[in-house]
């Protein structure tokens, strides 16, 4: 890599994940243009060598900017607005208060949320047996990281200051996938369900969810994440017949 990268040279690696949908929702919130790499995790393409010469970890999503590579959803959220958002859109000036709360929001979902929720989704969903500890694990850890963002939303109608920010957007694309893929009921979290409902019906974010094409619709997502619980939890009742 060598050089600084042309404006709008935008190409995204992604899929129909929580971690995808992040820049996505970014890319198309500051109305970039940009081109779209399916990079298909049900068939491991992410572990290919071109997609390691992107993401050395293999994991959606990436970005490159020309010859520039990103990787990791939140180095990829700074980068575009670092280089992209002039006007302040989705984050505050560096050095801002705000802007450190916004950073700490977003290190706090990349660190905290996402794994844990993942975590949940994986031994409710998604693990090869059952397990009551993982289950239970998980899912209190999930709910207690939902408190967490409902102690600043139960006040606040954003995360950091008093506008929308990356810091919405990275919390969101998970938060959003709650009641989907564990059947959580969003209105024990009454300000995190008017969040959801403000970010939700944002034009941007409709269309980020459908990147890239042939992604799954919520109600497809939710039928699918159903029969993925219910497999589960046959295999405790087997587990309590054996």
């Amino acid at each position: 890599m060598s050089g600084n990268p042309p404006f709008h040279n935008l190409t995204y690696y992604t899929f129909g994940t929580p971690n995808g949908l992040k820049p996505a929702i970014v890319l198309e919130e500051l109305g970039l243009q940009y081109k779209v790499e399916k990079v298909d995790i049900t068939k491991n393409t992410q572990k290919e060598q071109w997609f390691l010469d992107i993401n050395p970890n293999g994991r959606i999503p990436a970005l490159k900017d020309g010859d520039l590579r990103v990787f990791e959803t939140g180095a990829i959220m700074l980068y575009l607005t670092d280089r992209y958002d002039k006007e302040g859109k989705l984050n505050y000036p560096q050095g801002s208060r705000e802007y450190y709360e916004v950073l700490s929001w977003l290190m706090w979902q990349m660190g905290g949320l996402g794994p844990m929720q993942g975590q949940a989704n994986h031994f409710r969903a998604m693990a090869g047996a059952y397990s009551e500890y993982g289950i239970k694990r998980y899912m209190d850890e999930t709910a207690r990281l939902f408190d967490v963002l409902e102690s600043r939303l139960s006040h606040a109608d954003w995360l950091a200051g008093e506008k929308y920010t990356l810091a919405d957007i990275a919390s969101y694309s998970w938060v959003r996938a709650g009641p989907v893929f564990l059947d959580m009921d969003i209105k024990k979290w009454p300000g995190i369900e008017k969040w959801v409902k403000r970010i939700g019906e944002r034009p941007a974010v409709q269309k980020a969810q459908t990147i890239p094409e042939g992604t799954r619709s919520a109600e497809e997502l939710s039928q699918m994440a159903k029969g993925m619980r219910d497999r589960i939890d046959g295999m405790k009742e087997t587990k309590r017949d054996s």
